[in-house]
């Protein structure tokens, strides 16, 4: 009866592990969705929205601001890490915008990177997670 008591104790513990263990990639963060900022600039503020898709360790999706939408390029999310560019035009003139951030939860802080007048520039951005 112990012996069997003991075998019965070590399949509901090692049945405890392997669920757990297999409910690890369920719990992985995740930056699907709709994700919404705002920018000020010259006195505006201007409503930024970026759809996220993951398949595996790639993102695809679009940023939209003002009913402009443009697709990401290069999106990667690896180790709670959200970065893809956008090649936009303004003006007749075609820039790149590079995105990187850190995904903690429903919220998204990082930093773009762009060339404006010749020099390398960079801004702050933090976006939430769309209900």
């Amino acid at each position: 009866m112990r012996r069997r008591t003991s075998a019965l104790w070590f399949a509901v513990a090692f049945g405890l592990l392997v669920v757990l263990g297999l409910g690890n990639p369920a719990l992985a963060a995740d930056p699907t969705g709709t994700w919404k900022w705002t920018v000020e600039r010259n006195g505006n503020v201007v409503e930024n929205t970026l759809k996220l898709k993951l398949d595996g360790s790639s993102l695809t999706g679009s940023f939209i601001r003002q009913d402009n939408e443009t697709p990401i390029e290069d999106g990667k999310f690896v180790d709670d890490k959200v970065t893809f560019k956008l090649t936009r035009e303004f003006n007749g003139n075609k820039f790149v915008m590079f995105y990187d951030g850190k995904l903690a939860g429903d919220v998204i802080k990082g930093t773009t990177k762009f060339e404006r007048n010749g020099e390398s520039q960079s801004r702050d951005w933090e976006a939430k997670r769309a209900k």
